[in-house]
């Protein structure tokens, strides 16, 4: 019974991280919903937003959200080599998302379109960096996860673990879910 209360304990602070996260986005997307339209004459979200390529972006990472649900669910099979095949495709669809992203800012940046350039994006990059940075602590989690899993199989210490990581996706698509509709599409249909 020990052990059951331990993990409850884990599973309730994971829970508070998460909701500390979601402040913090919050705080994020109330200062972008300020600023937004503070462009000291610079770029506008209307001019950065590419429809097909933000749609990509976010199928993406939804669909790696589904990769990421399948392996938990071979997991708790304790089906190690299907839990490592939709693991290591949730890895590479978040790597390329990833990539998506860094194109994106590496493009903006060398037309001239800094974050110090306007409060707009500023707040732009703040908000759409952070996520990025949680995407990135996310890779490495599942990296380290499926290191462990490849050499030690699936332990009740690593499913535990994959259900927090689970969490935790799911978590970041949601957030993205928002970045996508309050900054691309309103911003670039109002």
């Amino acid at each position: 019974m020990h052990k059951e209360v331990a993990d409850d304990k884990n599973l309730f602070g994971f829970w508070i991280y998460l909701m500390t996260d979601l402040i913090m986005f919050a705080v994020l997307f109330a200062t972008y919903a300020v600023l937004r339209n503070n462009t000291f004459g610079a770029i506008t979200i209307a001019k950065i937003f590419n429809p097909p390529f933000v749609l990509t972006e976010t199928l993406i990472l939804l669909t790696s959200s589904f990769t990421c649900g399948i392996g938990l669910l071979y997991a708790r099979l304790r089906n190690k080599n299907m839990t490592i095949v939709f693991f290591a495709l949730t890895f590479l669809l978040g790597a390329v998302f990833l990539a998506m992203e860094f194109f994106e800012f590496s493009h903006l940046i060398s037309e001239g379109n800094r974050p110090d350039r306007s409060a707009f994006l500023s707040s732009f990059f703040t908000l759409v960096g952070t996520h990025g940075l949680h995407i990135t602590a996310g890779l490495f989690w599942i990296g380290i996860l499926l290191i462990q899993i490849i050499r030690r199989d699936i332990t009740g210490a690593n499913l535990r673990k994959l259900m927090l990581l689970s969490l935790f996706w799911h978590f970041l698509d949601v957030v993205w879910i928002f970045i996508f509709t309050i900054v691309y599409l309103f911003g670039g249909i109002l």
